[in-house]
């Protein structure tokens, strides 16, 4: 039986972890580890909080003492466009889980709210935005220079948001 990948969201704010917030998040997971080309099963944690709670962990982990909307916390550093494979991955899978762990995801679901208001689209959109950048960025895509990794990492946001058919 092949495994699949495992995607637990915990919310620490009530009614954050909704059976619709749920699964938007894990289908939008998947969608950017199949485009990416990951046949791994993997393990990828997600926490749903609000603006105290993500600019404590800000604090806690970057020494950044401000909210912001979405926090990656990456297991590897793999390489953009090369995503771990059988081959490649060794002995990185968990062997109790058989799962290759990724990493952690933190959203601020106040963010999602307000950037939703900003930008004139739904909730739905910017949190599915959020988790496929998350996503990327476990995946080793950065935007920290303001020129080609930040294009690429647009580029294939953008294609995973077309391949869920959720439009700006």
């Amino acid at each position: 039986m092949r495994k699949t990948h495992y995607i637990p969201v915990t919310a620490d704010v009530p009614g954050a972890s909704s059976k619709q917030n749920c699964a938007l998040i894990r289908k939008t997971i998947r969608t950017a580890l199949q485009m990416e080309g990951v046949t791994l099963p993997c393990e990828v944690d997600v926490l749903l909080t609000n603006d105290a709670g993500i600019q404590e962990i800000n604090r806690n982990m970057r020494d950044v003492d401000r909210p912001t909307d979405v926090l990656s916390f990456p297991e590897f550093d793999f390489k953009p466009g090369e995503p771990p494979t059988p081959e490649t991955a060794g002995d990185l899978p968990d062997y109790a889980t058989g799962l290759l762990p990724l990493g952690d995801m933190v959203i601020s679901i106040e963010r999602v709210k307000a950037q939703a208001e900003e930008y004139g689209h739904s909730n739905r959109r910017e949190l599915a935005y959020l988790v496929a950048h998350s996503a990327l960025h476990l995946l080793g895509y950065d935007h920290l220079d303001e020129g080609v990794q930040k294009e690429q990492m647009r580029a294939r946001e953008d294609a995973i948001m077309k391949e869920l058919g959720i439009g700006r």
